[in-house]
């Protein structure tokens, strides 16, 4: 019976980490799923940063001590007072042995060949519980990290088969958080721009889309900037397509920076020579102020001829925003204008006569190559004005 119920244990953390849209929901699956199966009332994940020597705890799990936050911000512990992680382990591997879990008791260790418990003991007092069982994480050959189960000192203390239970567990959770990285480089993947790493077109569509919300439920300023890097064909023609993408990537790195100093800002390639930064709270000005910086940083690249740049924002006087579309249609028209007028500062909309006109003006003659991304007037439900 005994072994019945930790099979169906197993098979239920396995599923529920699989079923985890987030690492964070996957580390509460993992450590959940554990506590249950052990039979305890406390459960933390920790993973193990190697270059800064420390252990950082992921999550907490179950009847938290004062002070245990769910998930912690900045609990972490020096590798060397737990040191299992980097040395007892090794030197088990390197006698070729397989890591296993051991139990930690508030008066020393449980389980044999284990003289690592002060540092342990301690917290187990400091916290209130009587024993632990904890063990390695092991990922793709390595230690990642450790799981950690706890019990209060008036329950039974976890004996040996806790222990290879628990190893048995920790491999079932190696497993989910492997899939669970796979997937998050996945949709890392999905919504990055793979010549700059900068966001792409994608990350952008569903950052405007919940902007718009946003906007539309509480007047959240919404912007974005549109930038055209200008000379770069030039570039590509006379020094070749790699000292192009060398620009590029320069100025991916310029627009980054610019982009931090606007909070929560997303710097993205919409593909090509095109480049934008979304804001969602930051005044219109602030983002002008900034729009205008990137121009001059952008100036001051030893390749290409800077950027055009066109801004939109719902903090300026430009109409009713629906949709992410109409903001797009906006900040083209935008640094349409900019480019057309060679403009060594942003353009803006709602501040620039012309533009509103231009992005609700259909072209006026099939020699006219003027376009404007996702100009479709009935997305807003706004018609051609006619010139």
């Amino acid at each position: 019976m005994a072994e019945d119920r930790r099979l169906r244990a197993v098979v239920a953390l396995a599923q529920a980490m699989a079923a985890a849209h987030t690492p964070r929901d996957s580390w509460r699956a993992a450590a959940l799923g554990a506590c249950d199966a052990l039979a305890g009332t406390f459960a933390a994940l920790s993973v193990w940063e190697r270059e800064r020597g420390r252990l950082r705890v992921l999550v907490n799990a179950g009847e938290r001590a004062d002070g245990e936050e769910e998930f912690p911000e900045s609990e972490t512990y020096p590798v060397n007072h737990f040191p299992e992680i980097a040395e007892f382990l090794h030197e088990r591997w390197a006698a070729g042995g397989e890591p296993d879990g051991w139990v930690e008791t508030v008066d020393g260790p449980a389980t044999p060949e284990h003289g690592y418990s002060h540092q342990r003991m301690a917290a187990l007092r400091r916290r209130k519980r009587g024993c632990c069982v904890v063990a390695p994480i092991v990922l793709h050959g390595r230690a990642w990290g450790e799981l950690y189960v706890a019990r209060p000192p008036a329950a039974p203390v976890f004996d040996r088969d806790d222990a290879d239970f628990a190893t048995v567990l920790a491999s079932v959770v190696a497993a989910g958080i492997s899939q669970t990285e796979r997937l998050e480089e996945v949709r890392r993947l999905a919504f990055t721009d793979p010549l700059t790493g900068l966001a792409n077109r994608r990350a952008v569509d569903a950052r405007l889309d919940e902007a718009i919300e946003a906007h539309r439920a509480d007047g959240t300023v919404v912007s974005l900037v549109v930038c055209d890097l200008n000379g770069l064909k030039q570039v590509n023609d006379t020094h070749g397509h790699a000292v192009g993408d060398r620009l590029l990537e320069r100025f991916g790195s310029v627009l980054s920076l610019c982009g931090a100093m606007l909070p929560g800002a997303l710097a993205a390639r919409l593909g090509g020579d095109e480049f934008c930064l979304v804001t969602v709270g930051p005044p219109a000005g602030d983002v002008v102020r900034v729009a205008d910086e990137l121009c001059v940083r952008a100036q001051e690249l030893e390749l290409g001829e800077g950027v055009a740049c066109g801004v939109a924002s719902t903090g300026d006087p430009i109409g009713q925003v629906r949709s992410g579309r109409r903001l797009f249609r906006l900040a083209d028209a935008a640094q349409y204008r900019a480019k057309a007028a060679r403009s060594p500062k942003p353009v803006v909309a709602g501040r620039d006569g012309t533009v509103l006109r231009l992005a609700d003006t259909p072209p006026r003659s099939p020699q006219d190559r003027r376009r404007f991304r996702d100009a479709r007037p009935e997305d807003d439900q706004e018609p051609w004005s006619e010139p």
